[in-house]
């Protein structure tokens, strides 16, 4: 299962504007615009998501979906490109899950650029990650349904040896 947001802004008293969760076929079984409670207005991460206020005036709040997420988490396995961000959001719901993986966090060690100054594995955004294992983007960057799809293909890249090998070999041609 995979899960992504768009939010208000980044950070903790942020609200969610946008959530899609997706199974391991890529089917949608969550995406829904979200109303937030507590924001009438985010010009910052609306420039980047697109997500405006006057498209949520009539979404389901967070609470008016916190049950249907929870039991799509239900013993799920749950991987978020950036685990700590979204899970600041959806930590009581995540709560639910078998366990919770970091894509972003796979795939940095993968990519190997280490950083001297975090002394880690440079964390790398979506965009070069899902390029990198040629995913082709369905919808735009930064909306929740295609981060999701984006997320699915490096994790089935990072976790799936043939998955890899397909792409490697494709890459080397």
């Amino acid at each position: 299962m995979y899960v992504d947001t768009e939010t208000t802004g980044l950070s903790p008293q942020d609200e969610i504007v946008e959530i899609a969760i997706v199974n391991d076929d890529g089917e949608a079984l969550l995406n829904t615009l979200v109303r937030p409670t507590h924001h009438d207005c985010w010009p910052e991460a609306q420039a980047i998501h697109g997500v405006s206020p006057k498209a949520v005036a009539h979404a389901p709040t967070y609470d008016e979906l916190r049950t249907t997420i929870q039991t799509l988490f239900q013993n799920q396995e749950v991987v978020i490109y950036n685990r700590a961000y979204d899970s600041q959001y959806l930590g009581i719901e995540l709560g639910a899950a078998k366990i919770v993986q970091c894509c972003m966090l796979l795939f940095a060690q993968h990519f190997g650029e280490w950083s001297a100054w975090h002394g880690n594995y440079k964390w790398q955004n979506l965009n070069k990650a899902s390029q990198y294992v040629l995913h082709k983007w369905e919808g735009e960057a930064h909306r929740a349904l295609s981060d999701t799809l984006a997320t699915r293909a490096v994790w089935h890249y990072l976790t799936r040896p043939e998955v890899r090998q397909r792409i490697d070999e494709f890459k080397n041609v």
